[in-house]
């Protein structure tokens, strides 16, 4: 696999640390990688790779499958076999989302969510949050309105598909659109095609009055947290960062 390309790092660590089972517990080890350096002439990614194998290295990389073979550096899992949620360094846990029968949790400086349910991650994903003169707003939100189909007011030619919002002055939501591997969006935080299908039926809309003025209660609450650092590499291709768990924050705002 690794002779179609050159600049093999051959380096592996292992990832998510808080997530490591303990040494009796009879569960294998957690997931091993290595940093590919892909060059002009490489073989491309889906002649490598199954379909299943090519979501995974969407989600490590932050890209969708068009996007791969556009990036400088590939992450590549040593083994396929883990659990998804094996593969990302979000707590396995989260204490403080606990309370809340579901959160939805974007961490900005990695480029990923987590969606909790009381306090357990159930799902995990890449996004590509806002550039650099458009950054995603940090913040406690909640989901409010959402539509299978919706073109921006900004530009006609945006067409967002499963959009879910979560901040209804500046028009900012979570959304299928192209992950490049790194932040670029105008402020909403685009998902993959089916992990934004899936937020669409998890995630719990407002409820409004009859009036359709007054919110009587929430959606799913929101906790977008960290910034993204846009002078260096992104992160998640370090060994480094891929060996040391995501702290998030440690308390969250009163339960609804």
């Amino acid at each position: 696999m690794g002779s179609q390309c050159t600049g093999v790092l051959l380096v592996a660590v292992f990832a998510a640390m808080a997530m490591m089972t303990g040494a009796h517990s009879g569960e294998p080890r957690q997931p091993l990688y290595r940093i590919e350096k892909r060059t002009a002439g490489g073989v491309p990614a889906a002649q490598r790779f199954t379909a299943t194998q090519i979501e995974l290295l969407e989600k490590l990389n932050r890209a969708d499958a068009t996007h791969l073979d556009r990036l400088s550096e590939v992450v590549v899992p040593e083994a396929w076999f883990f659990d998804e949620r094996a593969y990302t360094t979000l707590p396995a846990s989260y204490v403080p989302a606990r309370p809340y029968p579901k959160l939805l949790v974007v961490y900005l400086p990695g480029q990923v969510f987590g969606a909790y349910a009381s306090g357990r991650l159930e799902r995990w994903g890449p996004v590509s949050t806002g550039g650099r003169a458009t950054a995603t707003p940090a913040g406690w939100f909640h989901l409010n309105w959402q539509a299978t189909r919706h073109v921006s007011t900004v530009d006609p030619d945006w067409e967002m598909h499963w959009y879910f919002n979560f901040r209804n002055v500046e028009g900012l939501a979570l959304h299928e659109y192209s992950l490049p591997g790194a932040p670029a969006s105008h402020g909403c935080v685009r998902l993959l095609e089916r992990d934004a299908r899936w937020l669409f039926e998890w995630g719990e809309p407002w409820v409004l009055d009859r009036t359709g003025q007054i919110v009587m209660s929430d959606g799913t609450p929101v906790l977008i947290t960290g910034a993204y650092d846009f002078e260096l590499p992104p992160p998640w291709r370090s060994l480094t960062w891929l060996a040391a768990p995501i702290v998030l924050p440690p308390v969250l705002p009163p339960g609804p």
